[in-house]
């Protein structure tokens, strides 16, 4: 007997997978959990019955999120990642070894164990002495921080749920205090493709866009996201994310990555001109 897994997409669209087996399913405070073994993707992770991460493509949202900025910002010593229970951020992060700190606000404690347990490859990035793991609520924790971090990194699953506060107005307002005064945060923004997605990716940009001076977004191909498209936004205080690539700086640190280049950095800000015209009337 077979079995197989299906995350709706939209009412009419679904993604289909072939299971081997189930390893994990539990409830937490936040959300269910569930770790199941497929054919194809090898073992991933489903919150509330969304696939949120795969070992097959779990690196091309880990390095976009973390590469990206890194290879603008000159001087990074200290890192927010707010989300980012499973470590696979930190543990990207914790491969520059000029970082002196390297905070994760994750407010689910089974969701770390899980991912401990179940993909300890990925939670690896947790063993890093920089590594600082608060089980607490991301925005709460942001209020009364000012001037402390260099990037921010919004790795929250969506806009709703227990999760809702950190697409907020305030949010977006309180990582901007939360920044030094050249500071850079990077959120993921979703996917554009399909309607109900796309509503949430032009809140998200209004959001940003009225918050700090540079805000862009770019965009990284991920089988198991909503359509396979993904987006994520850059908003900065001071550096353009393609004016001020450090394209030789960044080679010369000599980090192997699977998906992110130099190269790609700058095409993926060369946005589809649906998702342009999008993000536009959003500005206007």
């Amino acid at each position: 007997m077979e079995m197989w897994f299906s995350e709706l997409h939209t009412p009419n669209v679904k993604l289909s997978m072939r299971i081997e087996k189930q390893l994990f399913s539990g409830v937490s405070d936040c959300q269910r959990i569930d770790v199941l073994e497929s054919a194809e993707f090898g073992k991933f992770l489903a919150l509330d019955g969304e696939i949120l991460f795969s070992e097959k493509d779990e690196f091309i949202y880990d390095e976009m999120v973390t590469h990206v900025p890194m290879a603008v910002h000159p001087n990074v010593r200290k890192v927010l990642i707010i989300g980012g229970g499973d470590g696979g951020v930190a543990k990207e992060f914790a491969r520059y070894k000029d970082i002196e700190t390297i905070d994760v606000v994750e407010p689910d404690e089974m969701f770390v164990w899980v991912c401990k347990t179940h993909f300890p490859n990925l939670a690896a990035g947790f063993a890093d002495e920089r590594v600082h793991v608060y089980n607490q609520d991301g925005l709460r924790f942001l209020r009364g921080k000012n001037n402390e971090y260099d990037i921010i990194i919004n790795d929250a699953t969506d806009p709703f749920g227990y999760t809702e506060g950190l697409f907020t107005k305030e949010f977006y307002g309180s990582c901007y205090k939360a920044l030094k005064e050249d500071g850079i945060m990077v959120y993921q923004h979703g996917s554009p493709f399909y309607n109900d997605d796309k509503e949430e990716c032009v809140k998200m940009h209004h959001k940003a866009y009225k918050a700090f001076p540079v805000s862009r977004v770019y965009q990284a191909h991920i089988p198991t996201c909503s359509s396979g498209y993904w987006l994520f936004g850059f908003a900065s205080k001071k550096y353009h994310p393609l004016e001020d690539l450090r394209k030789e700086e960044w080679k010369k640190l000599g980090i192997r990555t699977r998906y992110y280049t130099t190269n790609l950095h700058k095409g993926a800000f060369m946005l589809p001109r649906y998702v342009e015209e999008m993000l536009e009337e959003e500005e206007k």
